[in-house]
């Protein structure tokens, strides 16, 4: 499970997301703002801008902080030039 950051439109500071809905509003509206965090200690998983992310992929993350508050889990991935979040 990867963690995932906003980039907050008023303070311009990067912050966890506060819900999965908000995650697929941004990813949907402003993909821009949104960024994933690997945390395999492997190095396996994707690390950076959600706009980098290959068309194939897909990135099973989980919020709002994958090391402290695990309240929501979900999958998000970008095929046909859509996001998709699950």
């Amino acid at each position: 499970m990867q963690g995932i950051w906003i980039d907050d439109a008023e303070t311009g500071r990067r912050r966890r997301p506060k819900s999965k809905k908000e995650v697929r509003d941004t990813l949907t509206t402003e993909p821009e703002r949104v960024s994933f965090e690997g945390t395999a200690f492997d190095g396996s998983d994707y690390d950076g801008p959600a706009e980098g992310l290959p068309a194939s992929a897909a990135v099973h993350f989980v919020g709002p902080d994958p090391f402290t508050k695990r309240n929501f889990y979900g999958t998000a991935s970008h095929a046909g030039g859509k996001w998709v979040v699950k």
